[in-house]
């Protein structure tokens, strides 16, 4: 069997890892800067990514994956697509502090020439807006704790992200920037304090060979 990814959550974590040795019998743990690696009796293989880079491991790899996963982490998180923003800090998974708001960007047009040129200028001037105004609100929420951070995470369009994370402002909060930018619908108030669903999960690689 080709190897299939699956996403778990922290506190189902270490019953998965359980269900793993039930599954496939006794398992060796090995260490990687980014993963541990379980490898069963029976051949199978997990791969869990470590989140939350970096990590410095103490201990035997699957305790301090354990406790790595399970620390309650300080998160910047900046949610963009071209209708709208979600700004938030967490703390865990509970949302301190957010701002939510719509922009508006022209839909694209089908005309040609001319009116074609015209429709793209206007709508990469309104992008720009609407990104200037996200930069707003990420520097105002999200710079005076960046000493807090534990992280920064984007989700929807990759795009617009590092559009926002491009104004000069926000320099010092790019390096917490996570690489992975997580797909989310139009970034809504619900969407935002759903987000550490997505952004708290461990991704596992696991090939079972049946």
């Amino acid at each position: 069997m080709a190897d299939r990814v699956v996403h778990v959550s922290r506190e189902r974590l270490p019953g998965w890892i359980d269900g793993f040795a039930r599954r496939h019998g006794s398992f060796t743990a090995g260490l990687r800067s980014d993963a541990v690696t379980l490898t069963a009796s029976d051949g199978a293989v997990a791969v869990i990514t470590v989140p939350f880079l970096g990590w410095s491991p103490v201990g035997e790899p699957v305790p301090a994956l354990l406790a790595h996963v399970g620390q309650d982490r300080t998160v910047g998180v900046v949610l963009v697509r071209l209708g709208g923003y979600a700004v938030g800090r967490f703390v865990g998974d509970r949302l301190v502090s957010s701002k939510v708001d719509s922009t508006y960007v022209q839909g694209r047009t089908k005309a040609g020439g001319w009116s074609q040129q015209r429709y793209a200028r206007r709508r990469g001037n309104q992008a720009a807006q609407a990104y200037a105004e996200t930069a707003d609100v990420v520097a105002r929420l999200l710079l005076p704790h960046v000493a807090d951070l534990d992280a920064v995470i984007g989700g929807g369009d990759a795009g617009a992200v590092s559009a926002v994370l491009a104004d000069s402002r926000l320099a010092p909060l790019r390096p917490r920037l996570q690489p992975r930018v997580y797909p989310v619908p139009d970034p809504r108030l619900r969407v935002l304090q759903a987000f550490p669903e997505q952004f708290l999960a461990v991704e596992i690689s696991l090939n079972e060979l049946a």
